[in-house]
């Protein structure tokens, strides 16, 4: 394994182990930088998981966390990246009109950081401080 690879493999393991509150500021941190939000999808559209009582459509910084959580009964979806104009126009307006919640970079261990649309984008549009 190269020096890159041990890098980016140590830097990818060192994120997913961070607790919810970093790696939601992780999240906003590389979306503000790439401008994209991560989703999965399968044949039906986009992967939703349910949280108490409500449903959540779950989101992360970058393909290969979305990857990472792509095991068991997901593992045919597929990443799909969502331009933040995309996000901020479709996206937000969808997920309010349809009662739908964020599940903030989850992960095998938890669920991440539960948000509403309208929380999720006006953080999304914040400057947020490196995690």
């Amino acid at each position: 394994m190269s020096n890159a690879t041990a890098t980016a493999s140590e830097k990818f393991e060192t994120i997913l182990n961070l607790g919810a509150k970093k790696r939601l500021a992780f999240m906003f941190e590389t979306v503000h930088e790439f401008k994209q939000v991560w989703i999965l999808n399968d044949d039906d559209g986009c992967v939703m998981l349910a949280n108490e009582d409500d449903d959540c459509v779950p989101v992360w910084p970058e393909r290969i966390y979305a990857e990472a959580w792509a095991t068991g009964e997901w593992e045919n979806c597929t990443a799909k990246a969502i331009p933040l104009k995309d996000w901020h126009s479709r996206w937000t307006p969808g997920l309010e009109q349809d009662d739908l919640l964020i599940a903030v970079f989850p992960t095998e261990e938890d669920d991440g950081t539960i948000l509403f649309p309208d929380e999720f984008d006006s953080q999304l549009r914040a400057q947020k401080k490196r995690f």
